[in-house]
């Protein structure tokens, strides 16, 4: 009995001596000071001044500093303060270690709740309701395709634990640094929680804490899935390399369903990668010819500048590249784009439900924004062809921070038509060149900015007397900045300027310099707002000055009789207040309703007639001058603009859509040419020419077949117009201080039907699209020498009913494919002469109803064979080629069709370009 005591006795003095003595360890306190102090030093310091020891990974602590000062403090205050802001927690132990972990923390015991109730596990386990994926804890994997998982830690682990949190970040191409956009972020064990990166490569997912295996898809990415350790909120930032084994052949991008999901009618996105898969006229790799392969849009003619988007003049279009306004975006008449394939990122075009941030034209938006410079490493991409050679680098500044983009195109077309023996074309010049720079900044997670320039000249010299040139310039400054997850705002300053010049040199004293520029400049903000899952806002303001010099002639030389002359310049302002909400009423249902409140004011020095009212608008018809002064106001528009559309899905796979949307448009092409020239010029609306306006209805239906490799859509639409500018018979144009007294406004209707079947998979891909269109003009005047064709409808010099155009792609090999296209166009309307009559013995023409006729249908194949390089990653770069053969039929396509009068007799006679097949061998390479 009494050793039993003993023994109780001494464990009884060992736990009081042991329980005291770490009590007495823990309440021993110190002094520290530290100031900018690498936390390995700081550490150091502690094992110095105390009897700890510390265990760690040195990695965990690069660059890492802590500050701080510290009086009479135990050491576990001291530790939680310098690790407060880490990933770092601690463990001390009986025996003065103290074990440091990343993310997670030691326990000595097991926390409360660890062990779930019995009805919790249940819960977990049971099949969710409406979904038809059950949880799946595990996953037994084929060992064949097994492959590495990284294992990610987000956060740091707290005692205060929550069921979920949000993991963000942003995702690049690695081979690029361009964002990813549209990639799937999905939960691995749940398909039903996921996300998309939006179109700087963000995204954000709610996660469980714990555990997850999250899988991140994209076509024509490699897929990653990591295994991610989530306690807390945090961000995860990575690039994804370039999956070589699968080609991009779908030549129109489109998500899973979004063709079907979305709610705006009459929208469509340009794969501006596959597009190299497409032959075209010299083997140029062209964004906007192959815009004009889509339903709804059409070219006047081969080789003419601008589009037709349904039943609109050229004009009507509103063309951005970052956000700046690029007024002809061709070089030569337009057989070749004025935009650079290489530098350009996503092209997306909206000729239906145009959003309410766009305003100032009626048909369509062409949204055209530039890649972001790759800020991992120095890479380029280029392209040498018969007669164009292409060349885009990209050299970081910053690693991942900042990185500039230089792009630049030229033609050697002038030294191929010296080496000709036919003297007209060797004495000929036809040159052009364009250049752009992007600059990408990313100050942080939350602003960055981006800056474009922009420039491109045309000169050529058909006559041996006449150069005639034009040019392109613009420049864009984007500030991004986050406010939140959920709200981001973008300020921009842009200008543009489009300039033309005509340099004649006869072999009379008539030598004249003729010279015409138009230059907007441009600040505008905006910001998206996501209220909630629902609901979605995009709103903000702009505006813009126009500065307009609508001509100057002046002599080239003394002997020259020409005299100096200059049509006043024109100003004005146009602005634009905008609000936007994408509404999700339901799975099914989902609204998006814009509203614009456009307003325009013409603005002096200028000096305005007055026409008498009730007469027609010439000169004899005037009663008075009036005189503005500097930035005084002549005459102000405004409107509202209403942009509305829904779309209503019977299934995942089928939805029907519809939109309304009106808009004004202050500014107006001036030419009497059936298709648009370098040399038109611009006129802003003022005291005597009013703005044009339109309305516009679609319905569309919406159908995917196949699991999504088939999408087939069918949308109708229907356009008035008001004030439609048009000419008077044999206006003249060019340099007319007066030119409202050769204008006619009318009325527009246009109306038609698109169809569009693409097949995104598998070896043989492609698209058909047909459209049916109708466009034409009412120009109607109380006045017989106002009226045209007796003031009825009659058809615009675009109304061309019939478009239908097939694109196809068979890959024989993962190296070798095939591509072809053909196009065929209802003949463009014309006004023929009809006959002739004599007064005075002088014989004059006569000519029937304005486009009573059409010039022949039009249609062109053309074929290529495409060869890609080998698919080793490690080369110094992968190559391309294309053999393509434009016209392979040879047909004599029109152009245009003119008459002229031999011998007392007229005669018709048509100029036609590329009438011959034309055989190309285009190289591209990418490093």
């Amino acid at each position: 009995m009494i050793k039993i005591k003993t023994r109780h006795s001494i464990f009884l003095i060992l736990f009081v001596f042991s329980i005291s003595a770490s009590f007495a360890q823990e309440t021993l306190t110190y002094t520290f000071q530290f100031e900018n102090t690498p936390l390995k030093d700081a550490i150091r310091t502690f094992e110095d001044k105390t009897n700890y020891r510390f265990f760690y990974l040195d990695e965990w602590f690069v660059d890492t500093k802590v500050d701080g000062e510290f009086n009479d403090q135990t050491v576990s205050v001291v530790l939680e303060s310098i690790f407060k802001n880490t990933l770092l927690n601690f463990y001390i132990t009986d025996d003065d270690k103290v074990i440091i972990t990343q993310n997670s923390i030691i326990y000595n015991e097991l926390p409360e709740g660890f062990f779930p109730r019995k009805d919790s596990v249940v819960a977990q386990i049971t099949k969710p309701k409406n979904q038809n994926v059950a949880p799946v804890f595990y996953q037994k994997e084929n060992p064949k395709k097994r492959k590495f998982v990284q294992t990610i830690r987000i956060g740091k682990e707290t005692d205060n634990r929550q069921r979920t949190y949000i993991l963000s970040g942003n995702l690049r191409n690695a081979v690029t640094g361009q964002p990813l956009t549209n990639l799937a972020v999905v939960l691995n064990t749940n398909s039903t929680v996921g996300t998309t990166t939006d179109d700087q490569g963000n995204y954000k997912i709610t996660l469980p804490s714990g555990t997850n295996l999250v899988d991140f898809k994209l076509l024509g990415m490699e897929s990653v899935t990591k295994r991610i350790v989530l306690y807390n909120n945090g961000t995860l930032n990575f690039s994804i390399n370039e999956d070589y084994e699968q080609l991009g052949e779908v030549l129109i991008a489109a998500d899973r369903n979004k063709n079907v999901e979305d709610a705006k009618t009459g929208a469509e996105t340009i794969d501006v990668k596959a597009i190299k898969n497409i032959p075209l006229v010299l083997g140029e790799r062209d964004i906007l010819k192959v815009a004009a392969l889509l339903p709804g849009i059409s070219k006047a003619g081969e080789g003419a500048t601008g589009f037709n988007v349904r039943g609109g003049k050229e004009d009507q279009n509103l063309i951005l590249l970052d956000d700046a306004v690029i007024y002809n975006p061709s070089h030569f008449f337009g057989i070749f784009s004025a935009i650079n394939p290489f530098t350009t990122g996503s092209v997306d075009i909206y000729k239906g439900s145009i959003p309410a941030e766009y305003g100032g034209r009626l048909s369509s938006v062409f949204d055209l924004k530039t890649r972001d410079a790759n800020t991992q490493k120095f890479s380029g991409e280029g392209s040498v062809g018969p007669v164009t050679g292409n060349l885009a680098l990209e050299v970081p500044l910053s690693k991942d921070k900042a990185a500039i983009m230089i792009g630049a195109r030229a033609t050697y077309s002038d030294y191929i038509l010296k080496l000709l023996d036919e003297e007209s074309l060797k004495n000929s010049n036809a040159s052009f060149y364009d250049a752009i720079v992007k600059y990408n900044y990313k100050i942080n997670d939350n602003n960055d900015i981006k800056a474009t320039a922009y420039y491109s000249k045309d000169k050529y010299r058909i006559t041996s007397d006449s150069i005639f040139s034009y040019s392109n310039s613009l420049f864009s400054l984007a500030y991004n900045h986050r406010f939140s997850d959920n709200t981001k705002s973008t300020l921009i300053i842009s200008n543009s300027q489009y300039n033309f010049n005509i340099d004649f040199d006869g072999q009379t004293n008539t030598d004249f310099d003729l010279g015409y520029k138009i230059n907007e400049s441009q600040l505008k903000l905006k910001f998206d707002t996501k209220i909630n899952k629902k609901n979605a806002f995009n709103y903000g303001i702009q505006g813009k000055l126009y500065n307009v010099e609508p001509g100057t002639i002046k002599p080239k030389n003394p002997e020259s009789i020409v005299l100096n002359r200059t049509i006043p310049k024109e100003k004005a302002f146009e602005g634009g207040i905008f609000l936007e909400d994408e509404f999700k009423v339901s799975d099914k249902f989902q609204v998006n309703a814009g509203f614009r409140l456009s307003f325009f004011s013409a603005l002096g020095p200028a000096n305005q007639r007055q026409y008498a009212d009730g007469l027609p608008i010439t000169d004899a018809t005037v009663i008075d001058s009036l005189n503005f002064g500097n930035n005084e106001n002549i005459k102000t528009y405004a409107g509202p603009e209403a942009r509305v559309s829904f779309r209503y899905s019977f299934t995942p796979t089928f939805s029907v859509k519809a939109g309304y949307n009106n808009a004004y448009q202050y500014i107006h092409t001036l030419s009497n040419n059936t298709t648009v020239a370098p040399t038109d010029t611009y006129k802003l609306s003022d005291f005597n020419i009013e703005p044009e306006r339109a309305s516009q209805y679609s319905l569309g239906f919406y159908k995917n077949l196949e699991n999504d490799m088939y999408e087939l859509s069918l949308e109708g639409y229907y356009k008035k117009s008001k004030n439609i500018l048009d000419f008077k018979t044999g206006a003249n144009l060019l340099l007319n201080d007066n030119v409202e007294t050769e204008l006619l406004q009318g009325e527009g209707k246009a109306y038609g039907v698109e169809v569009l079947l693409k097949k995104n998979k598998g070896k043989f891909n492609g698209w058909l699209s047909y459209t049916y269109s109708r466009a034409l003009l009412k120009l109607d005047s109380p006045f017989p020498e106002d009226k045209v064709n007796n003031g009825d409808f009659f058809p615009s010099n675009y109304d061309k009913p019939h478009d239908f155009n097939i694109i196809a792609n068979y890959k024989l090999t993962q190296r070798f494919s095939l591509s072809g296209n053909f196009a065929y166009q209802t003949g463009r309307p014309i006004t023929y002469p009809t006959g002739s009559f004599v007064i005075n013995n002088s014989e004059f023409v006569t000519y029937s109803d304005r486009n009573a006729f059409r010039i022949p249908d039009y249609y062109r194949l053309d074929l290529s064979l495409n060869i890609e390089g080998n698919h080793k990653l490690k080369k110094l770069a992968h190559s391309f080629w294309t053999i393509s053969v434009y016209n392979v039929l040879g047909r004599n396509n029109p152009y245009s069709v003119f008459f002229v009068v031999e011998n007392g007799q007229v005669k018709a006679f048509q100029s036609s370009i590329f009438s011959v097949p034309v055989p190309t061998i285009t190289y591209n390479f990418k490093f």
